[in-house]
């Protein structure tokens, strides 16, 4: 009896530890990853650890790292936003075609309105119209990128004012400036995400929407924001890279919404909602840049490389599968 007794004792044990590393793994598998890509990066690539190719990484991320924590916030809702290409494209075209004939501010401060009415509009569609946010926000997607090629006619708008690429192109030190403002934002989205109301409320709708409603959460309010949010995000990369390039065009943001996602399901947020962090995504963010820096040096073909982001986002939502169904068990 007493060597039954014993055996329960060590199965359950056994059950237990197995249960807490697998939710270590869920919690800090997205740092172990990002540790063996620097190693293999750094022996694939003699030049990537010079501080000159450390800083390129962290400037050429900048876009997509910004966009990352709008979608952040909506994925932990329980939401997905695909329309952050089109409005990116929309926020770009228009910044470029009126920065010349206005004062930057208030240029800034326009497109910063369009975006953040166009993820408005995605939250409306979502909450008061039921629409699925997949499709909800493909649709809009489509929208946004319809209306920039109306807007400007499928042609690029170039700006002659040199004071506005100073935000792209423009370096604080050996700092550009686009480094500065991702890590603003990244920091902004923390604090948010971890230490208000709101930020709680957020997490407590992604893990159940209908105890949030029953407990007196404005449900409707909280998801319309982070597509707001998610659209504000898509508008300030979509100025960065008008400012970088010293022009907007309808065309650029074809494939970038699926970068955005793959950062931020890479960094561990759950699709499903209610589970994620900014720092998660940072580190996803950062994994996704070493990875494209170390195709471009080795000259791997776009195409190869997309395969492989592809195969990376299955990759990561398969592990997030396996490990909270391991966990839940």
């Amino acid at each position: 009896m007493g060597t039954l007794e014993n055996q329960l004792n060590t199965n359950t044990e056994r059950q237990g530890l197995f249960k807490n590393m697998n939710s270590l793994m869920l919690r800090y598998g997205v740092v172990v990853a990002f540790i063996v890509v620097v190693g293999l990066s750094a022996i694939l690539y003699p030049g990537f650890l010079r501080p000159a190719n450390l800083v390129n990484i962290f400037s050429q991320l900048a876009i997509v790292g910004i966009m990352s924590i709008g979608m952040t916030f909506v994925m932990i809702t329980g939401g997905l936003d695909m329309s952050v290409g089109g409005i990116y494209a929309l926020c770009a075209t228009l910044i470029a075609s009126y920065a010349d004939s206005m004062p930057l501010p208030f240029a800034f401060a326009l497109t910063l309105v369009v975006g953040l009415a166009a993820g408005l509009i995605n939250g409306v569609l979502v909450t008061r119209l039921r629409v699925p946010p997949f499709v909800a926000t493909l649709g809009t997607g489509s929208v946004f990128t319809g209306i920039a090629l109306i807007y400007s006619n499928a042609q690029p708008f170039f700006v002659q004012k040199e004071s506005f690429q100073w935000m792209g192109s423009g370096e604080l030190g050996a700092i550009p400036i686009a480094v500065f403002l991702l890590f603003l934002v990244y920091v902004v989205g923390a604090i948010v995400l971890a230490f208000t109301t709101y930020g709680r409320s957020l997490y407590a709708l992604g893990g159940n929407k209908e105890a949030s409603r029953l407990s007196g959460l404005r449900v409707n309010w909280l998801i319309s924001s982070t597509y707001g949010l998610s659209g504000l995000c898509a508008a300030v990369s979509g100025i960065l890279i008008a400012s970088r390039l010293g022009q907007g065009q309808a065309n650029i943001g074809e494939t970038i919404a699926l970068d955005v996602i793959a950062a931020v399901v890479i960094g561990g947020t759950s699709l499903s909602g209610g589970e994620g962090a900014i720092w998660r995504t940072i580190v996803g963010g950062c994994i996704l840049a070493v990875l494209s820096n170390v195709f471009d040096s080795l000259s791997l073909s776009p195409y190869w490389q997309s395969v492989f982001k592809g195969c990376i986002i299955i990759g990561a939502v398969m592990f997030d599968y396996y490990a909270r169904t391991k966990t839940q068990t």
